[in-house]
Formats: C-alpha cells, sequence, structure tokens
C-alpha cells in the first residue's frame, strides 16, 4: 500500500467497561497518529455502519471490552462487511470471551489451569444454594476464585478465603452474569503475558508482574494506587522465557490472531497456570499490555503500526 493505511478505532459500546474502552480508543488513537496514520475514532452505534460503507477505511481496530468488543459479534460483522480489522476473528474470539471453554482448550494442548466449576444462577435456586455451596468447597477446598464465565476488567470478581464468604461472592458475581466460574485459587506471582503478531512472526512481550492489596478486581485495575506492577516481572530468565512460551501456546491453541493477553501464576514449584486470555485487552495508561510494550524497549506507534500493518490484506498480484 503506497499510502499510509486509514484506520478506524472502535471504542465505547454499551457494556459495563464503556469508559475502559473509549480510554483505550483514545490512547490508542493517539499513538497511531504519532506514527503518522490516519486514525478516527467512532462509537458503536446506529452510525457505524453507513460510517464504514462511507469511508472505507483499510483497517478497523476494535477497542471494545465486553460483551460485543470481545464475543465475536463486531467481527462478524466486519467479516459480513469484508472490512479487515486488527484482532481475532469471531469464532476463536467465542471461545476465548467464555473462560471455562478457553480452559478446557488450552488444558487439551497440554497447559496447566486451576480446577473449577461452571454453575448457573438457576441450579443455586433449582438444587438449594447453602447445598450446592458445601459441594463446592468440599470438592475444590479454599481458598477460590469466583468470576463470571464470561467478561472481562475483573468485574464480579471475587477472592473467597472463608467458606462464610461464599454467598457474597455468588451474589457480586451474579450481577455481571448468570453463569459462574468458580475455581481453585493458586498462589505464585500472577503475571500478563502479551503476544503480539507482527510481520516478524508471534512475539511474547516482557510479563508484566500484578501486586495488589487484595483481589485484581476491577477498581484495583483502573484506579492508580491500589496495584503495583512490574514491567518486566520480576523472574528469572527461564522463568521470563517460560511464561512466554506458555502464552504463545495459549494465543496458538485458541487460534487467536495479531494480539492477545494471557492472565497466568507462577506457582513456587515452577508450573504456570492459565487463568484465561483476553482478545481485546485494555490499552489504557495503566493496561498492562502497553507496559509490557514500553518494558521490551519498542515504542508504542511503532509496534502500534506494525499491528495494523500485518492485519492488512495481502495484495492481490
Amino acid at each position: 500500500m503506497t499510502h499510509s493505511p486509514r484506520v478506524l478505532v472502535l471504542a465505547g459500546g454499551l457494556s459495563h467497561e464503556r469508559d475502559v474502552s473509549l480510554r483505550s480508543g483514545r490512547r490508542v488513537a493517539e499513538a497511531l497518529r504519532s506514527a503518522n496514520i490516519d486514525v478516527s475514532v467512532h462509537d458503536v452505534d446506529a452510525d457505524l455502519l453507513p460510517a464504514l460503507s462511507q469511508t472505507r477505511p483499510d483497517v478497523v481496530w476494535p477497542l471494545l471490552h465486553g460483551a460485543s468488543g470481545e464475543d465475536g459479534s463486531i467481527r462478524d460483522i466486519l467479516d459480513l462487511l469484508d472490512v479487515p480489522y486488527v484482532g481475532t476473528g469471531p469464532r476463536a474470539s467465542r471461545i476465548a470471551w467464555s473462560k471455562p471453554v478457553a480452559k478446557s482448550v488450552v488444558a487439551r494442548a497440554g497447559l496447566d489451569t486451576p480446577d473449577y466449576v461452571t454453575l448457573p444462577q438457576s441450579l443455586f435456586r433449582e438444587l438449594g444454594a447453602q447445598a450446592v455451596m458445601a459441594a463446592v468447597v468440599d470438592k475444590l477446598g479454599l481458598p477460590l476464585v469466583v468470576k463470571p464465565s464470561r467478561g472481562g476488567s475483573a468485574l464480579g470478581v471475587s477472592l473467597v478465603r472463608s467458606a462464610t464468604d461464599l454467598p457474597q461472592a455468588m451474589v457480586s458475581c451474579f450481577a455481571y452474569g448468570d453463569v459462574a466460574l468458580i475455581e481453585r485459587a493458586v498462589e505464585g506471582i500472577e503475571v500478563a503475558a502479551s503476544v503480539v503478531e507482527t510481520s516478524e512472526g508471534l512475539r511474547a512481550l516482557p510479563a508484566v508482574e500484578i501486586v495488589t492489596d487484595g483481589p485484581y478486581d476491577y477498581d484495583a485495575r483502573y484506579n492508580p494506587g491500589r496495584t503495583e506492577y512490574f514491567a518486566p516481572a520480576r523472574l528469572t530468565s527461564a522463568q521470563a522465557e517460560a511464561v512466554g512460551a506458555t502464552a504463545i501456546a495459549a494465543h496458538e491453541a485458541l487460534g487467536l490472531r495479531h494480539i492477545s493477553r494471557t492472565d497466568l501464576i507462577l506457582q513456587p514449584d515452577g508450573t504456570i497456570q492459565f487463568l484465561e486470555v483476553n482478545v481485546a485487552p485494555g490499552m489504557t495508561e495503566t493496561s498492562l499490555l502497553p507496559q509490557a510494550v514500553v518494558a521490551s524497549g519498542w515504542a508504542l506507534p511503532a509496534l502500534y503500526r506494525s499491528v495494523v500493518e500485518n492485519a492488512l490484506p495481502a495484495p492481490v498480484v
């Protein structure tokens, strides 16, 4: 392509994570403009499809968090319109969006993931909440992590150290979805490992270590001060290499494309536990992927431009 690619960043939407999406979109647009790319930002509304038809951007970058941005639906629409876009296709997005399904896929690929159960809210009503919770604690033990089976930004996530705290954790979880993923909490170093795909192929960025005063929930993620980040993570070179290899293995097993962020726990015995993966990672000033880019020594504008160029359709020969 002789001209600089024209990029349309999608940000906003109607999910619980609208504010984060708007901040992500603004940051990416600023970086792309710094890389001399013609970029505009559009919300997901009734004006979007006419705008796509009229402007025909070279690439769309969906920076939508939550349901429509990560469950494959907006990507289905872009495929219907034959508009190239940054990121994973719709089918793989749907698999990654469902945390239990993603865990089963990576487990089949040989990765470790904490033991878990997936239970709908209706089951608690039908069988009696106390009996169900007692069975969960009896089987999985404590501590537990309770989270919506779908969703991002740690909304509705609770760390449960005592059985008496489980009812409130279930209430918090069901406020954001009607199916809960309850998994054994594993101790260790929590890291976020980002993978980017450029013209040189897949590359694992330096992992970012997350140290927080409690659960790494929505407030801890987006309000500076609650959480301390180490970018790169305080790992040995062997540990860092293993974490990066695990993130790439998850990216490939799930059929992801261009960009992803995998959340992992490195246990004291060296086992790396897969928690979840994100196909539309946050790009705000406190988000993990941008921190990883900076830790790699790669300038954000240059990396984002490389990702965009890799998403362009191959020229017809």
